[in-house]
């Protein structure tokens, strides 16, 4: 047992936990983190996709009276009904899309340039969305939820569950982030901030626990039982620092916009633009 790489993956535990549900994007910190840490290669990859899982128990924990319900009311509950049918079908187009391109994605794009221009054009979006939110709430209304057309995740439409669904395949652009596409663009379809973020949690479940499994599952052959201890002391720093995400990024939603977050991703991928270019730090894939 190497404990150089169990250190290692527990700094990217702890990179996914804390970038998974902010609008900076999870992937795009990972793919930055081992190219600095020398944790990079097919294994790498396959590891970055499967400690996503912890984050996503993490969701399941802080949720758990929801998905309780969720699981005990399926059969009679019209609400668990609607807010499972809004699930699969926002769950699908990434499902599809993953399947169909994945393999393409991780070869031509997991590569620290194209995130870094990933981070900037997504940052640029979400000030946009940002002003345009001002512009129809008012400057002192940052929630907007008493005026947002889905005030609550219960609130939803099938139509609008697609359309996030839709637009959480951008995603698939490492850089992009997946929690980002995701709160803004239901921001844009008329959702609170707040049910925005919170869809985006339960969102994330389906979606990256059947990417964690379908990518263990297809690159089998690449791992061992000599593995399991990283890849497992990884999940765990994830799952405990996503919670602690988790319970700040709902308080703080409710005060603040994501201007911060927009800006921070253009710094950072204009940080890294200018390293690579001037050969100041030797990004790898």
């Amino acid at each position: 047992m190497d404990p150089i790489l169990l250190l290692k993956a527990a700094m990217m535990g702890v990179v996914e936990g804390l970038t998974e549900f902010l609008p900076i994007s999870s992937t795009g910190h990972l793919i930055l983190a081992g190219s600095l840490l020398g944790f990079t290669g097919e294994k790498a990859k396959v590891f970055e996709v499967a400690i996503q899982t912890g984050a996503m128990l993490a969701v399941i924990w802080e949720y758990r009276a929801r998905f309780s319900r969720l699981v005990t009311g399926i059969g009679y509950d019209p609400v668990a009904q609607r807010f499972a049918r809004n699930l699969a079908i926002a769950f699908l187009p990434a499902a599809v899309f993953g399947f169909l391109f994945g393999g393409w994605v991780k070869q031509h794009l997991f590569h620290p340039v194209p995130v870094a221009l990933a981070f900037i054009v997504g940052g640029l979006v979400i000030l946009w969305v940002e002003a345009r939110h001002r512009r129809r709430f008012g400057a002192r209304d940052l929630e907007g939820a008493r005026r947002a057309r889905v005030e609550e995740v219960d609130d939803m439409s099938a139509l609008d569950a697609l359309k996030v669904g839709l637009v959480q395949c951008l995603a698939l652009i490492p850089g992009t982030s997946r929690s980002g596409a995701t709160i803004i663009g239901a921001m844009v379809f008329g959702f609170s901030r707040k049910a925005a973020t919170e869809f985006s949690f339960f969102l994330g479940v389906p979606t990256l626990m059947a990417a964690g499994a379908y990518s263990v599952w297809k690159e089998r052959a690449l791992l061992s039982l000599a593995d399991l201890p990283h890849f497992a002391v990884g999940l765990v720093f994830a799952f405990f620092s996503a919670w602690l995400c988790i319970r700040w990024l709902i308080r703080y939603v409710s005060t603040h916009d994501f201007t911060v977050f927009a800006w921070y991703r253009i710094a950072f991928g204009a940080i890294v633009l200018v390293t690579a270019y001037t050969g100041l730090v030797r990004w790898s894939a």
